[in-house]
């Protein structure tokens, strides 16, 4: 998507570690009319499939989840949560994972009557790096029963193992920006 790489290289910033920071429009600040197009172009990639949830994790993928669901009929988000309180009653799924820009593990968790088994669901998250998140997600989706009818991400980091795995184990991956490398020293960024 031409929009979402333009942006990233106007406003994202190149970070020690590989880390790509674009929280100036995508994951502290959002840009909203981005995010509603971003939601426009998923809905292009997955069209054809039912979809009754979009599930995504806190905190970065509920923007740009709750923009895409406008354009699959208004279907329920669904976000997994990280932290344990006691607003989270009844039963629950739940999973660890680590993440790479927080650099710990924690709890996933979702309350079983969100999603139901037979449910078609869409995953989305704004990065794609190595992969563990969305792989928690999708444990959490097989425990529930559900049906994965696709992965949406916003930058997809290619040059990490992720994407290549989860399209390997048969899921339709769609990134709307796949970073095929970048440098911290220049600031450049390439896309695939």
């Amino acid at each position: 998507m031409k929009e979402l790489e333009d942006r990233i290289r106007q406003d994202g910033t190149v970070k020690p570690g590989n880390v790509l920071k674009v929280d100036a429009f995508l994951n502290h600040q959002c840009d909203v009319e981005l995010f509603d197009h971003m939601g426009a172009e998923w809905a292009r990639l997955f069209a054809g499939k039912h979809i009754d949830k979009i599930l995504t994790i806190e905190a970065s993928g509920i923007g740009i989840a709750c923009c895409a669901a406008r354009h699959f009929g208004n279907v329920p988000v669904v976000f997994a949560k990280k932290t344990q309180s006691i607003n989270l009653d009844g039963e629950q799924y739940v999973t660890k994972i680590y993440s790479f820009t927080k650099q710990r593990e924690f709890p996933v968790i979702v309350a079983k009557r969100f999603l139901n088994a037979g449910e078609h669901v869409l995953l989305i998250d704004d990065f794609l790096a190595n992969g563990k998140a969305m792989n928690g997600l999708i444990e959490l989706c097989g425990k529930a029963g559900v049906i994965i009818e696709g992965i949406g991400i916003a930058v997809e980091k290619g040059f990490q193992s992720g994407g290549k795995e989860l399209r390997e184990a048969g899921y339709d991956v769609q990134s709307l920006a796949i970073v095929s490398s970048m440098d911290g020293e220049t600031g450049t960024i390439e896309f695939a």
